[in-house]
């Protein structure tokens, strides 16, 4: 419950600044201004922009399924919605401690696409019909290679729990930390914390693996250069072409959720999470300072803290590779799901396992 009182409000605040920030981002990227006009530096655009949609009509075309159409952009945004029950946000979170919380959290978001299956098939248009099709043919080559990137992780970590996984990668770990994850070389550290303790730099090939996480992430968000369920260029808007007003707003919500799901799933999985990047460097502790005592308020607010500002970051790289990279065809989109990530991320795999019994 204390996730849920937390993340709705969180996620309606982020979706306003998150689309004013792509304007601002893309406007930069391409040389133009963005939004200037509606409040100072456009600050209020987005706000006049949901004005506008809560004003419009909600129509429903006369040949569609009434029910599964109207059903459809709830049933994604519930999906997204409840996910976030799974994450982590703070040391000793409550709601996060599911010890199969992976498996749940991964399962859960798999169940999206029926929503968009719903929405382009009850809409009764090509247009709308096509684009839920590519979305299930899209879907279904990016969440192998995700799932194989996340259970590199899982194999390294030796559990599902996503609270156990943040914890490996703070100061309050009771494991013994390898340098660059080299136990040969017999380079312990112990209780430093900060970045030494990142998944990523513990097994710096989980940096590759990450790699193929992102971009199968973009795709299971729906974002360019992946967004060919929703390609303007041909289908008009894809699975939600006959949507508007709240409706079509919800479905953008469950959207942009997405992207802050994904985002603080690798984050916890490959970057510490909710732990702080400084670490302690002798009688300097800055892990110590920007971590709060166990337990205690300090702690749960430097924890969201970080997560929140990884998170961020994490962000805004999927809105720069979004006005940078051109959108692929769609043979293009399963080639590279099927014959490169795939593959890649099995090799990945291999190697974790192998490193991690060498590491027992």
């Amino acid at each position: 419950m204390s996730t849920f009182l937390f993340v709705l409000p969180f996620l309606l605040i982020f979706v306003v600044f998150a689309v004013y920030a792509e304007r601002k981002i893309s406007a930069f990227i391409q040389d133009r201004y963005g939004p200037m006009e509606v409040g100072p530096y456009g600050l209020l655009q987005t706000i006049a922009d949901l004005l506008k949609l809560l004003q419009k009509e909600d129509i429903v075309p006369k040949a569609a399924s009434r029910l599964l159409f109207l059903v459809a952009p709830i049933l994604i945004f519930i999906v997204v919605f409840v996910a976030f029950a799974f994450i982590p946000l703070a040391p000793n979170w409550a709601g996060s401690m599911a010890e199969t919380g992976v498996f749940f959290l991964m399962a859960i978001v798999s169940l999206d696409v029926i929503g968009i299956i719903m929405a382009g098939w009850s809409s009764n248009n090509k247009y709308s019909l096509l684009g839920s099709i590519r979305s299930a043919a899209q879907i279904i080559a990016y969440e192998v290679p995700l799932t194989l990137s996340v259970l590199c992780v899982l194999v390294i970590a030796q559990t599902l729990n996503l609270q156990e996984i943040n914890m490996q990668q703070s100061i309050w770990s009771e494991s013994t930390i390898y340098l660059f994850g080299i136990k040969s070389l017999g380079i312990e550290v112990t209780g430093i914390g900060g970045v030494l303790s990142w998944n990523v730099i513990q097994m710096p090939l989980l940096f590759g693996v990450w790699v193929i996480y992102f971009i199968a992430s973009l795709a299971e968000s729906n974002r360019a250069p992946f967004d060919l369920p929703e390609a303007e260029s041909e289908l008009v808007a894809g699975f939600h072409t006959e949507y508007s007003g709240f409706r079509w707003s919800i479905i953008m919500l469950a959207e942009y959720g997405m992207m802050l799901l994904v985002s603080l799933l690798g984050v916890v999985l490959f970057f510490g999470g909710w732990a702080t990047p400084l670490p302690n460097i002798g009688a300097v502790e800055l892990a110590n300072w920007t971590s709060g005592n166990m337990g205690s308020l300090s702690a749960t607010l430097w924890g969201i803290f970080w997560l929140i500002s990884k998170t961020l970051v994490m962000i805004f790289l999927q809105m720069w590779v979004r006005w940078t990279f051109p959108r692929v065809r769609i043979d293009q989109l399963m080639t590279i799901g099927w014959k490169y990530l795939t593959p890649i991320a099995l090799i990945f795999l291999l190697i974790c396992s192998v490193w991690r019994l060498i590491m027992i």
